[in-house]
């Protein structure tokens, strides 16, 4: 069994390289995506509202794996094509950054209004009392639901394996049906289990930094 360990291992680790990779452009992406769809909705900006009121409705009600298959797949019919790898950090962008965008929202509309007064009287800008004020109290309050969202970032790129990309738990399906045997899955749940748990700690120091909030 050490061999075998010894032996895959390495391609294992080459898998959750391609995980981690698809979870951090990801992030990239949909945090910027969330925050600026926050703020148009928390300002109730005319038809930008609207627009992206509408948005975040088809992607929280439509199946992640359906979007993945739209993005690649469908696009196309209209004249729009991407490579895999590209359609895979669009769609779980747009998803993400719709989560977020509801997350991000309720943490700025929970800000005290005089809070905002208080910084027209003292002749902020827009942007330095979002940055200064609001920004560090909202990321606060958004610290739980986010790494909610982030750990289940982490599964759900399991669900590239539409696209044909090899990740962890793609790579763990293959090797068990080659070898017919459990332990990928388990070596796959293991090295799951250390990243998700590492992001864990790393949200509880995040939080623990922003307590002086409270």
């Amino acid at each position: 069994m050490f061999d075998y360990l010894t032996t895959i291992l390495p391609t294992f680790l080459g898998g959750l390289k391609t995980t981690i990779f698809y979870f951090i452009m990801t992030l990239i992406f949909a945090i910027p995506i969330g925050i600026v769809s926050a703020l148009i909705k928390a300002k109730r900006i005319p038809v930008f509202t609207q627009l992206i009121g509408l948005y975040i409705m088809i992607m929280r009600g439509t199946p992640l794996l359906l979007q993945i298959l739209f993005v690649y797949i469908g696009l196309p019919y209209i004249g729009v094509s991407f490579e895999r790898e590209v359609a895979a950090i669009i769609a779980l962008s747009l998803n993400y950054g719709a989560y977020f965008a509801e997350i991000f929202r309720a943490g700025i509309v929970d800000i005290d209004k005089g809070q905002h007064e208080a910084a027209d009287v003292l002749g902020l800008t827009p942007f330095r009392t979002f940055r200064r004020i609001i920004l560090p109290q909202m990321v606060k309050k958004v610290l739980p639901p986010t790494a909610n969202e982030v750990i289940n970032l982490v599964k759900d790129t399991a669900l590239l394996y539409v696209l044909g990309i090899t990740e962890l738990l793609t790579l763990a399906k293959v090797t068990s049906n080659a070898d017919v045997s459990l332990l990928p899955y388990f070596i796959a749940g293991v090295l799951y289990f250390i990243f998700i748990s590492l992001l864990a700690k790393l949200f509880q120091k995040a939080e623990k930094h922003f307590s002086y909030y409270e």
